[in-house]
């Protein structure tokens, strides 16, 4: 049986080679991920500062006590959409019909057709779940998926620091190596 010889040089310019390519991959998928990150997070905050929400300027501290930073606050934001979705609406929507969902109240309205007080309550209970709704996936969660890309670019752009740390050193050892 042959003996190949592969000698440390050649050895060192393959992992060189890789570490070079895989440098780039990740600073590409780190820089598109950063882009896609800053993307979403700019559309939901032009989103939401164009339809002019704002928390109330006086949020009574025993009834809002987790909105009471943001009070008087334009909703511009994931975090704020959250807050003012669950915080607000949701606190009003609980008032509308004693804790019932829209499912519930249009349920008993379907029933009783000329009841004008089901009637009303289906419809404020509509408009507020389907806003509550638009802030929370349109709002929120697009703003946590711009965060998530935000995190993968630093992890993804570190990895390709790491590994172009790594080339460099290889550069450096294939150079001094017979």
């Amino acid at each position: 049986m042959a003996k190949s010889k592969v000698d440390r040089r050649t050895v060192d310019a393959v992992l060189v080679l890789l570490g070079t390519v895989s440098t780039a991959v990740l600073l590409a998928v780190g820089v598109v991920a950063w882009w896609g990150g800053q993307f979403a997070k700019d559309n939901v905050r032009n989103e939401l500062s164009a339809q002019k929400i704002y928390f109330p300027s006086e949020l009574d501290p025993n009834e809002y006590p987790d909105l009471q930073k943001y009070a008087g606050q334009q909703v511009d934001d994931g975090i704020k959409a959250k807050a003012y979705a669950n915080g607000y609406i949701g606190r009003h929507l609980e008032d509308i019909a004693g804790g019932k969902t829209y499912s519930e109240v249009s349920a008993e309205a379907r029933k009783d057709p000329t009841n004008q007080t089901l009637k009303t309550q289906k419809e404020l209970l509509f408009q507020g779940e389907t806003l509550r709704g638009l802030l929370l996936g349109d709002g929120y969660a697009f703003w946590t998926f711009g965060e998530l890309a935000h995190a993968a670019a630093w992890i993804s752009l570190a990895g390709a620091s790491m590994m172009a740390l790594l080339v460099i050193m290889g550069v450096f050892h294939m150079r001094f190596t017979k």
